[in-house]
């Protein structure tokens, strides 16, 4: 396979996987009281299609890097596809609520596949002076998919069925196997390292019931005693890992990568920063539809300036980050994205508009630049043979704190809430208004995470190598 075509066509491999991935995750939201009728269930009782995914992804991706490394980046992601897209089909087919939870755990290990391998093959493919134009190419899907899903779901579901909200997976599904047959390179680790299943048993576990303990505490299903038992044995889990992975030689996950300043600023500060932009797709919505009293359509449509401004980042970032560096531009645009994600606590039910698409287009021009200097510095300082390892921790990191950060929006806005119901609109938008500025704040402390980065960290991504600096390498 020629390098040039497989540098050319590799982004939009991934951005199409990507994207099909993102948009199924939030557009079966959409069609939840959909299923539930066709299904004959409560809407409640469908919990388990969103978390069950959920589930799925934070066991697997674990494992990702180690499949790519025994088995191929090439081999193991053309396969992910076609479980997701297999599992698409079951899911459109189910004819009752267990058998569509069943498909949509075959689904979340399709997805858990894509993703961190699709990450590693570009960071193989591109020299580091390049990766950042290629990561800001891919992660325009990771932006758009989630804006665009609710509205397309509603559209969907509106006029066809919820089964085709699956179905809709099957030629994207297709086209991008067609071009990963194509055009990706074919990437084994370096040296072949056993699968570490102790410790895939600990974190499996501990991640699992975290995030399902963050999945249904905002609904308030379990008594405090019983999750705070439950909390204890995740976190209890999750501790035994950290002591399993520092007696073994091939460990589930290499946690001496965090002694990497770059990597470890990059998965930890994007952690707390995930969280507080995390909430924004729960939070939103309720906003424009709730507080506002405006029809699902036009809550979606308010979404998708954000996704217009993130595509006109792109074309600049690079730019931005070769003038100031990774440390003052991180720094800075997390608190502007701060800034911004507190201003939705003044939108009331007189405010126009053209304010609430205004800082709509912020929120995605600042969220743009800060998920492609995250996701690029992480690798700065990570040679080739630990790609593999470190895609596989920022994918689960990421992961973990996107089901933090909707736990949090909703948690936060229960909390000022209270005992009032949720059809008080006033109380709503006020409690609405409170957590956007408990949210904003969090993501303003985590600016200081950035801080402790070198002005010269990331250089090698924002500078292309002169020929007399090739030589020293």
């Amino acid at each position: 396979m020629n390098a040039d075509a497989a540098k050319r066509y590799l982004p939009w491999v991934v951005a199409t996987t990507l994207f099909m991935e993102q948009l199924d995750s939030t557009v079966v939201n959409t069609a939840i009281p959909a299923m539930a009728a066709s299904l004959q269930v409560t809407p409640l009782s469908l919990k388990a299609v969103v978390t069950s995914y959920i589930l799925s992804l934070a066991v697997s991706i674990p494992i990702s890097g180690w499949m790519a490394d025994r088995f191929g980046t090439r081999r193991v992601f053309m396969t992910a596809i076609a479980i997701f897209t297999i599992a698409s089909v079951l899911c459109g087919l189910s004819v009752n609520s267990p058998m569509l939870v069943a498909a949509r755990l075959l689904q979340g290990f399709g997805a858990a596949m894509m993703m961190p391998v699709g990450r590693l093959t570009i960071v193989r493919t591109y020299p580091k002076h390049e990766l950042l134009a290629a990561m800001n190419f891919v992660i325009i899907p990771a932006l758009i998919g989630p804006l665009l899903g609710p509205t397309i779901g509603g559209l969907i579901v509106h006029w066809l069925t919820w089964r085709d909200i699956f179905f809709i997976n099957v030629p994207v599904g297709l086209m991008a196997i067609f071009l990963a047959h194509r055009y990706m390179p074919d990437y084994h680790g370096d040296a072949p390292r056993p699968l570490d299943l102790i410790g895939l048993v600990l974190f499996g576990t501990g991640i699992a019931l975290l995030s399902w303990l963050l999945e249904v505490f905002g609904e308030h299903k379990l008594d405090v005693t019983s999750a705070s038992v439950l909390l204890f044995i995740a976190c209890a889990l999750l501790a035994a890992y950290v002591w399993h992975a520092k007696e073994v030689p091939f460990p589930l996950l290499r946690l001496e990568l965090f002694k990497i300043r770059t990597f470890r600023v990059s998965v930890l500060g994007g952690f707390i920063t995930r969280i507080g932009v995390g909430g924004l797709p729960f939070l939103l919505p309720l906003l424009y539809q709730l507080g506002l009293g405006l029809p699902a359509w036009q809550s979606g449509l308010l979404m998708m300036p954000s996704a217009a401004a993130a595509m006109g980042m792109k074309v600049i970032s690079a730019r931005v980050l070769g003038r100031f560096g990774y440390r003052q531009v991180l720094t800075v645009n997390t608190l502007l994205i701060g800034l911004t994600i507190s201003m939705f606590a003044f939108v009331h039910q007189g405010t126009p508009l053209y304010v609430i698409v205004a800082i709509s287009l912020c929120l995605g021009f600042f969220n743009s630049l800060q998920f492609s200097s995250m996701n690029s510095i992480a690798y700065a300082d990570v040679d080739s043979s630990n790609s593999s390892m470190a895609s596989t921790i920022a994918s689960s990191m990421q992961q973990l704190s996107m089901s933090f950060g909707l736990a949090a929006g909703s948690l936060v806005t229960g909390w000022f809430l209270g005992d009032l119901p949720q059809s008080n609109r006033a109380a709503l938008t006020s409690a609405l208004h409170y957590a956007f500025i408990t949210l904003a704040a969090l993501t303003v402390l985590s600016s200081l995470t950035f801080r402790t980065l070198r002005n010269t960290d990331g250089e090698a991504i924002t500078q292309a190598k002169r020929p007399d600096e090739q030589s020293g390498d």
